[in-house]
């Protein structure tokens, strides 16, 4: 595998490629061009500085996160054809320039859902969180003033002023849309990719839905084994994978997240490795990589990767504001890095244990309660 962090780009990110480039066994970084629209074809010139931009620092880009899908794509507008032949471009273009791994997602909307962007823990760090109740009593135009409000002056993924500008037509241009037509709008998606993806040996790696569970009566379908590998079946393409995201997958607790790994082996391109702390079902807050920090046994989930031969870029995902960091909330350097170390250190370990024949390791017993 090779470990990675994500970065926005100097215009945006409140890390620098520098600060990423001294964490431990941290190679390359998972970018994309931030300023970017869906829909907007990506050209080569630009692609071509990024990755000069990167590499002139000592690091590559492993991959690009994301090239954004427009909803038009997915609710299966009048103009989806035009924008997938831009998609189908971009795709080319990166592939012209040596990138061959692009994390996208499906989600209507919103790309993912938190109701908290500091919550306080114990130990004084500050995580995202997620409380059903709170979503529950919410109008989604007050869901986005709440991001704006606790995004530190930074502009949050998936939660662009200009994209959800129009929150009200995209509500309404989803009406009447439910599951099946989602999968069908996500069929057709990839099989007009896949013949630019197998020229360029450009993997596609859908991510999760955050949280797993339809969100505001939203359709939502990468939400569970049977979905992933029906996704994978209804376009059987070593091309089309996944992105897998323990964080995503996790918010569900009845997600078996080793076991998953294992279902998909060979069409897992990329992973998200983090931890989530439970209260009760629909209440989470994100916590340490540690397993003893959250509700998750991350070393069963880091072995269930190794041992299905996962050799694809892996970036610790969101962490703590910790130190009196300020920047974006979830991806501050202090806690990734330790992020980073810790996935290393439990890759090594598992890697020597195996080579040594080392069979028993004790088991954790995961955490649902404060």
């Amino acid at each position: 595998m090779q470990m990675t962090m994500r970065w926005y780009g100097s215009k945006h990110d409140t890390v620098t490629l520098e600060e990423i480039r001294q964490v431990p066994g941290v190679t390359g970084v998972i970018t994309t061009l931030y300023d970017t629209k869906p829909g907007e074809m990506w050209s080569r010139e630009r692609i071509h500085a990024l990755e000069q931009e990167v590499e002139a620092a000592g690091l590559s880009v492993a991959g690009i996160e994301s090239v954004n899908v427009s909803d038009e794509i997915k609710y299966a507008g009048p103009g989806r054809d035009i924008l997938i032949d831009r998609y189908i471009e971009t795709l080319a273009n990166l592939g012209k320039e040596g990138i061959h791994l692009v994390c996208y997602n499906f989600m209507p909307i919103f790309d993912w859902t938190r109701t908290e962007l500091a919550r306080r823990r114990k130990d004084g760090s500050t995580v995202l969180a997620y409380t059903q109740e709170a979503v529950d009593a919410l109008d989604p135009e007050k869901l986005f003033d709440a991001v704006s409000a606790g995004s530190n002056g930074t502009v949050m993924p998936g939660w662009e002023p200009d994209r959800l500008a129009h929150i009200r037509e995209l509500f309404e241009a989803y009406k009447g849309i439910g599951e099946e037509q989602l999968f069908a709008s996500l069929k057709y998606f990839l099989e007009k990719i896949m013949p630019v993806c197998n020229e360029y040996d450009i993997r596609m790696a859908i991510h999760p839905d955050d949280p797993a569970w339809s969100v505001f009566g939203l359709p939502r379908i990468v939400t569970c084994k049977k979905n992933i590998l029906r996704i994978m079946r209804m376009v059987d393409d070593p091309h089309n994978g996944v992105t897998f995201c323990s964080g995503s997958l996790g918010t569900d607790p009845d997600n078996d997240l080793p076991d998953m790994i294992r279902s998909l082996k060979g069409r897992i391109h990329f992973a998200h490795v983090r931890n989530l702390h439970f209260h009760s079902r629909g209440n989470f807050e994100e916590a340490a990589h540690l397993s003893g920090d959250g509700s998750f046994d991350m070393y069963e989930i880091v072995k269930a990767l190794y041992d299905t031969g996962f050799d694809g870029p892996i970036r610790p995902d969101h962490g703590r504001m910790i130190w009196g960091e300020t920047g974006m909330p979830g991806y501050g350097l202090y806690d990734r890095a330790l992020g980073c170390a810790y996935i290393n250190g439990l890759w090594e370990a598992i890697g020597k244990c195996e080579t040594r024949g080392i069979d028993e390791i004790p088991v954790w017993e995961p955490k649902f309660s404060d």
